[in-house]
């Protein structure tokens, strides 16, 4: 049951994860599109101030389009390795969770075997053929 927990809460961290990183590519998203809607409107405005003179507004508005461009890109960078690492984290986190259920597990099944060892020998004892051996360890107990 416990291996199906730690399953379940492995599978949930990933689900979190990626949650994060579609809200932040969501995010870098609308900022990509705030920044081309504001290049747009600049574009516009140096086109109606200089009129003939176009060629310095392109220089401009291409100017700032390539800008908006590399902020996108460098956030796109970001949230890919911070979904990466929370990805990573997530999987630590089951990998320790696993190895303690998987100590905790082997010490029922030492203590389950002990017991039954000592049942059998005390029927064993009780109708007289338990061996010299296990008389020794039955009086130890």
């Amino acid at each position: 049951m416990a291996s199906h927990d730690q399953s379940f809460k492995a599978g949930e961290a990933k689900g979190q994860a990626q949650e994060k990183a579609g809200q932040a590519a969501a995010t870098v998203k609308d900022n990509a599109s705030e920044t081309a809607g504001a290049t747009k409107g600049r574009t516009q405005e140096a086109k109606e101030q200089t009129g003939s003179g176009m060629g310095a507004a392109k220089d401009k508005a291409a100017e700032t389009a390539e800008a908006a461009k590399e902020k996108t890109a460098g956030m796109a960078q970001a949230t890919k390795e911070k979904a990466a690492q929370m990805a990573e984290s997530g999987k630590e986190t089951a990998e320790a969770g696993k190895e303690k259920t998987g100590g905790l597990m082997q010490r029922t099944g030492e203590q389950v075997k002990e017991m039954a060892q000592g049942a059998a020998d005390a029927v064993k004892s009780s109708l007289g053929m338990a061996g010299e051996e296990e008389e020794e360890r039955r009086r130890r107990k």
